[in-house]
């Protein structure tokens, strides 16, 4: 405890001298404490790093024009049929079902490889031999679907195949880079 002398209380008056608690002052000293340590964490988050590698547009006098986003296929496995959806960004530019066989045995879906090519040479975006890039697409499943009817629905998907020009050769590849989701 920390004390306060003021001098002598004389002539049989009460005593000066008292104790002062110092308890409150510690519990004080310590809630700021903790509340400059919290803030100076969350300061730190607001923080953009930026480097001299991220440059703008080359020439700041020439207008940017910006690019449409690119078109997604969305394929949604449903209880009795596909569903496929092609979006660009949120709006939907076309949308298609296809039956769902029940399988036994053999899990092929050679039909549905059949409309995705279809639907791929219609809304596709990436067609050109010399275009490297690959389409999109999003596959949405059920928590609850078979694994081997999920697998029978991604070789379906890359059954789809184009020409690419790959070290000057004409090579088959999957026309999809696919993305999976799940509800």
């Amino acid at each position: 405890m920390g004390g306060v002398d003021v001098g002598g209380g004389g002539n049989g008056k009460r005593q000066l001298n008292m104790e002062i608690n110092m308890i409150p002052f510690i519990d004080l000293l310590m809630v700021t404490i903790m509340f400059l340590l919290i803030t100076a964490v969350w300061v730190s988050f607001s923080r953009i790093n930026a480097n001299a590698q991220i440059p703008g547009p080359p020439n700041p006098e020439v207008e940017i024009d910006p690019k449409a986003p690119e078109k997604v296929l969305n394929l949604h496995i449903l209880d009795n049929e596909f569903k496929l959806v092609w979006k660009q960004g949120a709006t939907v530019v076309s949308e298609s079902t296809s039956e769902r066989p029940r399988l036994q045995g053999e899990f092929k879906y050679d039909e549905l490889a059949k409309k995705i090519g279809e639907e791929w040479k219609t809304h596709g975006g990436h067609q050109d031999k010399s275009d490297k890039a690959l389409d999109q697409a999003i596959l949405h499943a059920d928590n609850k679907l078979v694994f081997k009817e999920i697998i029978a629905v991604i070789d379906a998907l890359y059954d789809v195949q184009r020409d690419m020009v790959i070290d000057n050769a004409d090579k088959k590849v999957p026309v999809f880079n696919m993305s999976f989701s799940v509800r």
